[in-house]
């Protein structure tokens, strides 16, 4: 017996390079078969008794996916979780549930918690709150430096026998070149990937993108120089020790252009985007909003063309949220002194949409691989596929469900999010994970 036959859809699986119309059989949690639409006559579709020749096997459950897309469940590299710490923010648990709301049958936790992710109880702790949950699933990412002071090697052996995926001090980018080049060395040996928040602190400090915009609104700026020279300074010791490094939130078209060259010549880096990157530019600030206040922020229409660019030829590899919530009692002060960081898990692929499909940067195929099979590789997991025997992970999207962002709707626990009010073009419509449906909106 089956557990879920979804019927009709177009799988897409940029990991076999998959895009036809076919059938999809779960059962146990994995994905039983994969018939191609016309190879299998249609014959009774529920109830028990063993699947006869020429027919579709019986299901407990039937989903038609016609007109929709049936892919790997969606992956996202880089979500803040929030506990311990800061609950009233977000929990693991809404986090999770936040996820699933959006497509997502995977994230992966930020360690700038309270305390930091810096030991292998911290994270186990994440993996048995996510396990409690029972949503989507939870990968820890550990953090690089002891209490991310940038200053002491964390026990990232420990960590990482303890479920932790990859490292990072996300917040804050390491400084200490010796320290960073301990940590790709160590990383190297232990064949994980560093996740880098590339940020020069004598550079940062600011409020917004350093520029024209800033100066109008007399407000303090963050120069794309900072993002830079890290960003330069870790490219030469990726490429010196050989380790495998990821550019978290790219922002600058200079940046962009770095990470295609440094593929050139065989670096081992991978790269993400975020939607408000892709979308959004300085100009946002204008208002005084702090639900614009990001990090690194806006920056102008050539940076965003630039990134755009970037993931339509490779460069980008993943599609990340840099989902950061913060209260709305934060969010309210004046837009200095306001926190930086906004939230998108729960509209992230109608973003990705809006930003990538609706212009034509890029067709759904490329999208979905930035989203499955290419987050994935980065944290080296068996995720991101649709194959037969492989864990059942699976997003089902409507490339034509135009809607309304609704904040005030989330399941996450907090609200500011930039994209409120906004129609999107796409939605994800079910999310499937380990086999068993943990959003739906088929019916």
């Amino acid at each position: 017996m089956i557990d879920l036959l979804i019927l009709n859809g177009r799988v897409i699986d940029p990991a076999s390079n998959t895009d036809r119309i076919a059938d999809v059989a779960i059962a146990a949690g994995q994905i039983q078969s994969i018939i191609p639409r016309g190879k299998v006559a249609r014959g009774p579709l529920k109830g028990k008794g063993s699947a006869q020749a020429g027919q579709a096997p019986p299901a407990r459950r039937v989903i038609d996916a016609g007109g929709l897309i049936v892919c790997p469940g969606l992956i996202d590299l880089h979500v803040h979780c929030r506990e311990p710490g800061h609950e009233e923010e977000e929990t693991i648990a809404t986090a999770a549930a936040a996820a699933v709301a959006g497509g997502f049958t995977t994230i992966c936790a930020m360690p700038n918690t309270h305390p930091p992710m810096d030991n292998e109880t911290a994270v186990q702790y994440v993996l048995q709150r996510a396990h409690e949950a029972d949503l989507a699933e939870v990968l820890p990412v550990g953090c690089i430096t002891k209490g991310r002071a940038g200053k002491e090697l964390a026990e990232m052996k420990l960590m990482l026998d303890a479920g932790a995926v990859a490292f990072s001090d996300d917040g804050d980018g390491v400084a200490s070149t010796t320290v960073m080049y301990r940590a790709l060395q160590y990383a190297g040996t232990l064949g994980v990937a560093l996740m880098q928040h590339c940020q020069d602190a004598d550079l940062a400090g600011g409020a917004m993108n350093s520029g024209a915009v800033a100066v109008r609104l007399g407000l303090s700026g963050i120069a794309a120089a900072g993002e830079e020279l890290m960003l330069q300074r870790d490219l030469v010791l990726a490429e010196r020790t050989g380790a495998r490094y990821h550019v978290q939130h790219l922002s600058s078209a200079r940046s962009v252009e770095m990470v295609r060259q440094a593929k050139a010549r065989g670096v081992k880096v991978t790269a993400e985007a975020t939607p408000h990157h892709l979308l959004l530019t300085d100009a946002a600030c204008a208002g005084y909003d702090p639900v614009y206040k990001v990090n690194p922020p806006l920056r102008s229409a050539a940076d965003v063309e630039a990134l755009r660019a970037g993931l339509a030829d490779g460069t980008i590899d993943c599609l990340a949220t840099d989902h950061a919530p913060q209260s709305a009692e934060e969010k309210e002060l004046e837009f200095a002194l306001a926190p930086f960081g906004m939230i998108g898990l729960e509209c992230a692929l109608g973003c990705f949409a809006k930003a990538l499909i609706e212009p034509g940067v890029c067709d759904w195929a490329t999208l979905i691989a930035a989203m499955t099979a290419s987050p994935a590789a980065v944290v080296a997991r068996p995720r991101g596929r649709l194959a037969v025997g492989a864990r059942a992970d699976v997003t089902i999207i409507d490339p034509a469900r135009s809607w309304t962002v609704r904040a005030a709707d989330f399941k996450s626990k907090s609200r500011n999010c930039p994209f409120d009010g906004w129609t999107l073009p796409a939605k994800a419509v079910a999310t499937i994970v380990a086999g068993k449906v943990k959003h739906d909106e088929i019916g």
